[in-house]
Protein backbone atom coordinates (compact mmCIF):
# COMPACT_ATOMS: atom_id res chain seq x y z
CA UNK A 1 0.00 0.00 0.00
CA UNK A 2 2.81 2.43 0.87
CA UNK A 3 4.41 1.74 -2.53
CA UNK A 4 1.12 2.74 -4.22
CA UNK A 5 0.48 5.83 -2.12
CA UNK A 6 3.84 7.42 -2.87
CA UNK A 7 3.37 7.60 -6.68
CA UNK A 8 -0.19 8.92 -6.18
CA UNK A 9 1.10 11.59 -3.81
CA UNK A 10 3.76 12.62 -6.32
CA UNK A 11 1.19 12.76 -9.14
CA UNK A 12 -1.10 14.93 -7.03
CA UNK A 13 1.73 17.43 -6.66
CA UNK A 14 2.50 17.38 -10.37
CA UNK A 15 -1.11 17.52 -11.58
CA UNK A 16 -1.54 21.32 -11.39
CA UNK A 17 1.58 21.75 -13.52
CA UNK A 18 0.76 18.97 -15.95
CA UNK A 19 -2.81 20.07 -16.62
CA UNK A 20 -2.42 23.85 -16.30
CA UNK A 21 -3.47 25.78 -19.41
CA UNK A 22 -1.16 28.18 -21.14
CA UNK A 23 -2.49 31.73 -21.76
CA UNK A 24 -2.81 30.78 -25.42
CA UNK A 25 -4.88 27.67 -24.65
CA UNK A 26 -7.10 29.58 -22.22
CA UNK A 27 -7.65 32.36 -24.72
CA UNK A 28 -8.63 29.89 -27.44
CA UNK A 29 -10.97 28.08 -25.04
CA UNK A 30 -12.82 31.30 -24.18
CA UNK A 31 -13.30 32.47 -27.78
CA UNK A 32 -14.37 28.96 -28.83
CA UNK A 33 -17.13 29.09 -26.22
CA UNK A 34 -18.14 32.57 -27.42
CA UNK A 35 -18.34 31.25 -30.99
CA UNK A 36 -20.40 28.23 -29.90
CA UNK A 37 -22.94 30.45 -28.16
CA UNK A 38 -23.39 32.62 -31.25
CA UNK A 39 -23.74 29.80 -33.77
CA UNK A 40 -27.06 28.74 -35.28
CA UNK A 41 -28.93 32.01 -35.87
CA UNK A 42 -29.19 31.23 -39.60
CA UNK A 43 -29.67 34.72 -40.94
CA UNK A 44 -30.52 38.20 -39.73
CA UNK A 45 -31.60 41.60 -40.96
CA UNK A 46 -31.35 44.95 -39.18
CA UNK A 47 -31.43 48.68 -39.73
CA UNK A 48 -28.56 50.95 -38.78
CA UNK A 49 -27.86 54.64 -38.30
CA UNK A 50 -24.22 55.65 -38.81
CA UNK A 51 -23.03 58.96 -37.34
CA UNK A 52 -19.64 60.28 -38.45
CA UNK A 53 -17.97 62.89 -36.22
CA UNK A 54 -14.87 64.86 -37.14
CA UNK A 55 -12.27 66.39 -34.84
CA UNK A 56 -14.37 69.55 -34.40
CA UNK A 57 -17.47 67.53 -33.44
CA UNK A 58 -19.34 68.14 -36.70
CA UNK A 59 -21.69 65.27 -37.57
CA UNK A 60 -23.02 63.60 -40.69
CA UNK A 61 -25.64 60.85 -40.58
CA UNK A 62 -26.27 57.88 -42.84
CA UNK A 63 -29.02 55.27 -42.82
CA UNK A 64 -28.26 51.68 -43.78
CA UNK A 65 -29.65 48.15 -43.89
CA UNK A 66 -27.55 45.10 -43.05
CA UNK A 67 -28.30 41.46 -43.89
CA UNK A 68 -26.21 38.53 -42.65
CA UNK A 69 -26.15 34.85 -43.59
CA UNK A 70 -24.45 32.03 -41.69
CA UNK A 71 -22.60 29.66 -44.01
CA UNK A 72 -21.87 26.12 -42.89
CA UNK A 73 -18.13 25.39 -42.93
CA UNK A 74 -17.19 28.98 -43.75
CA UNK A 75 -17.52 32.52 -42.42
CA UNK A 76 -20.63 34.70 -42.54
CA UNK A 77 -21.77 36.63 -45.59
CA UNK A 78 -23.11 40.14 -45.21
CA UNK A 79 -24.73 42.75 -47.43
CA UNK A 80 -24.84 46.41 -46.39
CA UNK A 81 -27.00 48.89 -48.32
CA UNK A 82 -26.96 52.68 -47.89
CA UNK A 83 -30.37 54.36 -48.10
CA UNK A 84 -29.63 57.95 -47.04
CA UNK A 85 -28.41 60.62 -47.77
CA UNK A 86 -28.83 60.93 -51.52
CA UNK A 87 -25.11 61.07 -52.32
CA UNK A 88 -24.55 57.54 -50.98
CA UNK A 89 -28.02 56.05 -51.59
CA UNK A 90 -27.76 52.72 -53.40
CA UNK A 91 -24.16 52.12 -52.42
CA UNK A 92 -23.83 48.46 -51.41
CA UNK A 93 -21.08 46.45 -49.74
CA UNK A 94 -20.88 42.66 -49.97
CA UNK A 95 -18.52 40.64 -47.77
CA UNK A 96 -17.67 36.93 -47.67
CA UNK A 97 -15.68 36.07 -44.55
CA UNK A 98 -13.40 33.04 -44.79
CA UNK A 99 -11.75 31.18 -41.95
CA UNK A 100 -8.30 30.77 -43.50
CA UNK A 101 -8.38 32.21 -47.01
CA UNK A 102 -8.46 35.93 -47.77
CA UNK A 103 -11.93 37.43 -47.40
CA UNK A 104 -13.85 38.43 -50.54
CA UNK A 105 -15.33 41.95 -50.51
CA UNK A 106 -17.01 44.09 -53.15
CA UNK A 107 -18.34 47.66 -53.15
CA UNK A 108 -21.01 48.84 -55.61
CA UNK A 109 -20.86 52.55 -56.44
CA UNK A 110 -24.11 53.64 -58.14
CA UNK A 111 -22.66 56.91 -59.43
CA UNK A 112 -20.13 54.89 -61.46
CA UNK A 113 -22.51 51.96 -62.02
CA UNK A 114 -19.75 49.50 -61.34
CA UNK A 115 -18.62 47.00 -58.73
CA UNK A 116 -15.20 47.55 -57.14
CA UNK A 117 -13.41 44.61 -55.60
CA UNK A 118 -11.64 45.34 -52.30
CA UNK A 119 -8.22 43.71 -52.49
CA UNK A 120 -6.61 42.15 -49.44
CA UNK A 121 -3.99 44.93 -49.40
CA UNK A 122 -6.75 47.54 -49.01
CA UNK A 123 -8.65 45.83 -46.17
CA UNK A 124 -7.10 48.17 -43.61
CA UNK A 125 -8.55 51.21 -45.38
CA UNK A 126 -11.58 53.13 -44.02
CA UNK A 127 -15.07 51.95 -44.93
CA UNK A 128 -17.06 54.77 -46.56
CA UNK A 129 -15.23 57.50 -44.63
CA UNK A 130 -15.93 55.91 -41.24
CA UNK A 131 -13.51 54.89 -38.50
CA UNK A 132 -14.30 51.25 -39.26
CA UNK A 133 -11.86 49.53 -41.60
CA UNK A 134 -13.00 47.00 -44.19
CA UNK A 135 -11.40 44.25 -42.10
CA UNK A 136 -13.53 45.30 -39.10
CA UNK A 137 -16.67 44.34 -41.02
CA UNK A 138 -16.03 40.60 -41.28
CA UNK A 139 -17.18 37.92 -38.85
CA UNK A 140 -14.48 36.99 -36.29
CA UNK A 141 -13.81 33.42 -37.41
CA UNK A 142 -11.68 31.59 -34.85
CA UNK A 143 -8.94 30.61 -37.29
CA UNK A 144 -8.33 34.23 -38.33
CA UNK A 145 -6.44 35.03 -35.10
CA UNK A 146 -3.94 33.80 -32.54
CA UNK A 147 -5.20 34.20 -28.96
CA UNK A 148 -3.81 34.92 -25.54
CA UNK A 149 -5.70 35.20 -22.26
CA UNK A 150 -4.42 38.20 -20.29
CA UNK A 151 -6.54 38.47 -17.12
CA UNK A 152 -9.97 38.80 -15.56
CA UNK A 153 -11.09 42.38 -15.03
CA UNK A 154 -14.19 44.38 -14.14
CA UNK A 155 -15.40 46.88 -16.73
CA UNK A 156 -18.25 49.21 -15.77
CA UNK A 157 -19.16 46.79 -12.98
CA UNK A 158 -19.25 43.72 -15.25
CA UNK A 159 -16.88 40.75 -15.02
CA UNK A 160 -14.87 40.29 -18.19
CA UNK A 161 -12.16 38.15 -19.72
CA UNK A 162 -9.42 40.24 -21.31
CA UNK A 163 -8.18 38.48 -24.45
CA UNK A 164 -5.47 39.49 -26.89
CA UNK A 165 -5.94 38.60 -30.56
CA UNK A 166 -3.19 38.76 -33.18
CA UNK A 167 -4.30 38.54 -36.84
CA UNK A 168 -3.21 35.31 -38.51
CA UNK A 169 -4.08 36.69 -41.97
CA UNK A 170 -1.90 38.87 -44.19
CA UNK A 171 -2.17 42.63 -44.79
CA UNK A 172 -3.96 43.47 -41.55
CA UNK A 173 -3.67 47.05 -40.35
CA UNK A 174 -3.30 45.78 -36.78
CA UNK A 175 -0.60 44.03 -34.79
CA UNK A 176 -3.09 43.03 -32.09
CA UNK A 177 -6.55 43.62 -30.66
CA UNK A 178 -7.32 43.54 -26.94
CA UNK A 179 -10.93 42.55 -26.15
CA UNK A 180 -12.90 42.81 -22.90
CA UNK A 181 -15.39 39.91 -23.21
CA UNK A 182 -18.38 39.84 -20.87
CA UNK A 183 -18.31 36.64 -18.80
CA UNK A 184 -22.10 36.23 -18.84
CA UNK A 185 -22.99 37.10 -22.44
CA UNK A 186 -19.64 36.09 -23.96
CA UNK A 187 -19.88 39.25 -26.05
CA UNK A 188 -17.34 42.08 -26.35
CA UNK A 189 -17.79 45.27 -24.32
CA UNK A 190 -14.58 46.96 -25.44
CA UNK A 191 -11.92 46.40 -28.09
CA UNK A 192 -8.60 48.21 -28.44
CA UNK A 193 -6.92 48.19 -31.87
CA UNK A 194 -3.14 48.58 -32.13
CA UNK A 195 -1.61 49.71 -35.42
CA UNK A 196 1.37 48.26 -37.28
CA UNK A 197 3.74 50.17 -34.98
CA UNK A 198 1.91 48.65 -31.99
CA UNK A 199 0.54 52.06 -30.95
CA UNK A 200 -3.07 52.37 -29.79
CA UNK A 201 -5.07 53.37 -32.86
CA UNK A 202 -8.76 52.93 -32.03
CA UNK A 203 -11.12 51.87 -29.27
CA UNK A 204 -14.52 50.28 -29.89
CA UNK A 205 -17.16 50.39 -27.15
CA UNK A 206 -20.27 48.18 -27.38
CA UNK A 207 -23.35 48.61 -25.19
CA UNK A 208 -27.16 48.47 -25.00
CA UNK A 209 -27.12 44.72 -25.55
CA UNK A 210 -30.39 42.93 -26.20
CA UNK A 211 -31.04 39.19 -26.41
CA UNK A 212 -32.91 37.68 -29.37
CA UNK A 213 -34.47 34.22 -29.72
CA UNK A 214 -33.62 33.69 -26.03
CA UNK A 215 -29.99 33.12 -27.01
CA UNK A 216 -28.26 35.61 -29.28
CA UNK A 217 -26.94 38.87 -27.86
CA UNK A 218 -26.50 41.93 -30.06
CA UNK A 219 -25.14 45.35 -29.15
CA UNK A 220 -27.55 48.10 -30.19
CA UNK A 221 -24.78 50.71 -30.10
CA UNK A 222 -21.14 50.58 -31.19
CA UNK A 223 -18.81 53.58 -30.94
CA UNK A 224 -15.39 53.55 -32.60
CA UNK A 225 -12.98 56.34 -31.58
CA UNK A 226 -9.78 56.96 -33.50
CA UNK A 227 -7.21 58.25 -31.00
CA UNK A 228 -4.80 59.39 -33.71
CA UNK A 229 -7.28 61.57 -35.64
CA UNK A 230 -9.84 62.41 -32.90
CA UNK A 231 -12.60 61.25 -35.26
CA UNK A 232 -15.34 58.80 -34.28
CA UNK A 233 -18.13 56.72 -35.78
CA UNK A 234 -21.25 55.62 -33.91
CA UNK A 235 -23.48 52.78 -35.13
CA UNK A 236 -26.99 52.46 -33.70
CA UNK A 237 -28.84 49.27 -34.63
CA UNK A 238 -32.61 48.76 -34.79
CA UNK A 239 -35.30 46.32 -35.91
CA UNK A 240 -33.27 43.11 -35.61
CA UNK A 241 -34.96 40.11 -37.24
CA UNK A 242 -33.66 36.55 -37.34
CA UNK A 243 -34.37 33.46 -39.46
CA UNK A 244 -36.02 35.53 -42.19
CA UNK A 245 -35.42 32.99 -44.97
CA UNK A 246 -32.40 34.57 -46.68
CA UNK A 247 -30.39 32.29 -48.98
CA UNK A 248 -27.00 32.41 -50.69
CA UNK A 249 -28.68 33.92 -53.76
CA UNK A 250 -29.41 37.03 -51.68
CA UNK A 251 -25.65 37.42 -51.25
CA UNK A 252 -24.27 36.80 -54.75
CA UNK A 253 -22.51 39.57 -56.66
CA UNK A 254 -25.62 40.39 -58.69
CA UNK A 255 -27.33 41.30 -55.39
CA UNK A 256 -25.12 44.40 -55.34
CA UNK A 257 -26.69 45.62 -58.58
CA UNK A 258 -30.17 44.77 -57.28
CA UNK A 259 -29.66 46.71 -54.06
CA UNK A 260 -32.31 49.39 -53.57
Amino acid sequence: MKKLLLPLFVLSLLAPEVFAQTPEERGLEIVTEADRRDTGFGDSQAGMVMILRNRAGDESTRQLRVSTLEVSGDGDRSLTIFDHPADVSGTAFLSYTHALDADDQWLYLPALKRVKRITSKNKSGPFMGSEFAFEDLTSPEIQKYHYKYLRNEKLDGRDTYVIERSPAYENSGYTRLVTWLDQQMYQPLKVEFYDRKDALLKTLMLDNYKQYLDRYWRANRMTMVNHQTDKSTELTWNDYRFKTGLTERDFDQSSLMRAR
